[in-house]
């Protein structure tokens, strides 16, 4: 396995632990504190390695009795013995789905105090036993479960607590599952997410009608639930391409989002019938569309998104007085939006100037003063304070062009395009 030059180091470094401990390791742990030392398959081929090279010497045997370990308490043995088909068979039990995983392990604070000792006295780096334990965990599981080891983002974490005299406790995270899709949002008067009530911040109040919220639906509690109860998770969270007004329809092929779902037992998904369960349930206000998983850094590039897409509105617009269809035509000119944070909005978001551009507009005259607007535009662009100026806010705008008051009464998101 190695040179023979290097077996008197080894045997040195061999014959100092067992005074240091003044007793004996196991197979493993002679092996981990080698790993450096000697090449192997493994700590326990590195281990017996030692083992046999102090037989072959007829040194001290107090270093060839497994029948006790100095620094893991004999540890390995309890898991190879039966804690790997323990740990399997409650997987099995729990229902959980999972193509992924990662092992964790606690360990008695002796174990460390000892490992450290050790280390100390040799003055060397070695490999801890937490990282052998979740090794050969995650290699068992990975052999008798057909799983991958998934140290990036893997759908369940495996934490096994090995508490005082070898007894232990199992704790499964599993990871959310995230699901992407488009929404069209069909009907005025729903906002995008829960709203908790202002006066109550959820806990139902008077003001509220004791429900906690603001608004009794929204797209979030019309597509959310559906997906809970297909993959058994606990909770949602609700990630939007940007949102519209409470009064905005959502037209066109939809607006990106993404749900997050907590601790899913299920991830096999038939996502063609999931569209349809929560088309049916929202029939007449929210459609879904193009559903399909992905991975977690969809949340937030759904979120930062916004402002990379562009969008096509339709404004209906009423003016205080009729223009004429001459005058009209100077709204072509609106191009570089100037735009601080609208008034409505000021509460919430920071007083900055956004620098939004107006790639196309249309314009058509329903009355004398009532005018349509086809608005194509970037992402972020506030197109109810771009028809009315905001008090000078936005520069410049359709009231500010026309010379004449304007205000949107009613709005309409046709596309969102990236």
């Amino acid at each position: 396995m190695n040179d023979k030059s290097v077996k008197p180091i080894i045997m040195e470094k061999a014959l100092k632990i067992i005074d240091i401990t003044g007793s004996t390791l196991c197979t493993r742990c002679w092996g981990r504190i080698f790993s450096q030392d000697i090449d192997g398959v493994d700590n326990h081929e590195r281990g017996e390695y030692v083992q046999q090279m102090l037989r072959e010497e007829a040194c001290k045997n107090d270093g060839l009795n497994d029948d006790y370990c100095y620094i893991c308490d004999n540890i390995f043995q309890f898991i190879e013995k039966g804690l790997l088909n323990d740990i399997k068979k409650n997987i099995y039990d729990s229902g959980v789905e999972f193509s992924s995983f990662l092992v964790g392990c606690r360990v008695p604070a002796e174990i460390i105090q000892k490992e450290n000792y050790i280390y100390n006295k040799l003055d060397s780096e070695l490999e801890s036993i937490k990282k052998e334990i979740n090794r050969e965990i995650g290699k068992f599981l990975s052999l008798h479960m057909g799983k991958e080891v998934d140290f990036d983002n893997p759908n369940l974490v495996i934490l096994v607590d090995f508490k005082t005299n070898m007894a232990t406790h199992l704790e499964f995270q599993l990871n959310p599952l995230f699901i992407e899709g488009r929404y069209r949002k069909l009907i005025r008067g729903i906002p995008q997410t829960k709203w908790p009530c202002r006066k109550c911040k959820g806990k139902g109040c008077k003001y509220c009608n004791y429900t906690g919220k603001m608004y009794m639906e929204s797209v979030e509690e019309l597509i959310s639930p559906q997906i809970i109860k297909e993959i058994q998770g606990t909770e949602s969270k609700f990630h939007g391409a940007g949102r519209e007004d409470i009064d905005v329809r959502m037209l066109g092929s939809g607006r990106p989002f993404v749900v997050e779902i907590k601790e899913p037992l299920k991830r096999t998904l038939n996502l063609e019938e999931l569209e349809r369960k929560i088309n049916l349930y929202a029939a007449g206000k929210v459609e879904v569309s193009d559903l399909k998983i992905v991975g977690k850094e969809r949340r937030s590039q759904i979120k930062t998104s916004s402002t990379d897409t562009y969008k096509v509105y339709r404004a209906v617009v009423d003016l205080d007085k009729e223009a004429s269809t001459d005058s009209l035509k100077i709204l072509n000119s609106l191009d570089v939006i100037e735009q601080r944070t609208p008034l409505r909005v000021s509460h919430r978001r920071a007083d900055l100037i956004r620098i939004r551009s107006v790639r196309d507009l249309k314009v058509k005259k329903l009355d004398q003063e009532r005018l349509e607007l086809i608005i194509e535009c970037e992402g972020g662009l506030y197109i109810k304070e771009l028809i009315s100026g905001d008090e000078y806010r936005t520069q410049p705008s359709v009231s500010s062009l026309l010379q004449i008051p304007a205000r949107c009464v009613e709005l309409d998101v046709l596309d969102v395009k990236n």
